[in-house]
């Protein structure tokens, strides 16, 4: 039971990562969808806003689209496998 993988790889609903997004973050995320870019999970701490994580195709490399829609290509996040 132990060494299993508990955690089920879903693709996520579009519609329900993009709600909550600045309008400004929905303008950079259409811009970096047409070269490839997809917005993977969008993390909800508590009282703060939404951040939006956005992976190259590859899947190597990944930015936070900030508020303004700027991005920030040095997040402090920690990704796991």
């Amino acid at each position: 039971m132990y060494g299993r993988e508990r955690r089920q790889r879903q693709d996520p609903d579009t519609a329900t990562l993009r709600a909550g997004l600045t309008p400004a973050q929905l303008h950079a995320l259409a811009t970096l969808e047409q070269f490839g870019w997809t917005l993977r999970f969008v993390r909800r701490p508590l009282f703060r806003d939404p951040v939006p994580v956005v992976f190259q195709r590859d899947g190597r490399r990944f930015v936070v689209l900030e508020a303004d829609g700027t991005l920030n290509e040095a997040p402090d996040l920690v990704i796991r496998d």
